[in-house]
């Protein structure tokens, strides 16, 4: 069983797979990045200085400043804020990749349509040739 399961590790299927989720997680902080520092300010710019990420509801007693001080305080919150900027990572990222398949599937096409190269005589070709040279 173990042999087995080191071959299942081998397979160029599992590796790719790590190292598509590893590289999607590196991209997944670049894009939370990207929303966080520079369409969020764009974003609230145009909507009057608000911060979505900021965005709540108390669900109970007292009073707080931001969001942070209520959940410190134990508070329950009802962050639409983050809702509304995990949608928005959300279609950055779906486009993003949407752009990437769409890019992929270009070339694929390409290449499919390109002339093929004429693969020339086969091995069985060559050798009647040889021989018939041979003969005369």
């Amino acid at each position: 069983m173990l042999n087995e399961f080191k071959n299942f590790i081998a397979k160029g299927n599992v590796m790719d797979m790590a190292v598509g989720i590893i590289i999607g997680a590196a991209f997944t902080a670049i894009v939370g990045s990207l929303v966080a520092d520079l369409v969020n300010p764009i974003i609230s710019l145009f909507m009057g200085g608000v911060d979505f990420s900021g965005l709540y509801v108390l669900l109970g007693e007292g009073e707080y400043a931001s969001i942070g001080e209520a959940e410190e305080a134990g508070a329950a919150v009802f962050a639409y804020g983050r809702f509304i900027m995990a949608i928005i990572n959300f279609l950055i990222i779906a486009f993003v990749v949407f752009m990437l398949v769409r890019a992929v599937n270009k070339t694929k096409k390409a290449e499919e349509e390109a002339p093929k190269a004429d693969p020339g005589p086969s091995e069985i070709d060559l050798l009647k040739e040889i021989a018939s040279a041979l003969k005369k």
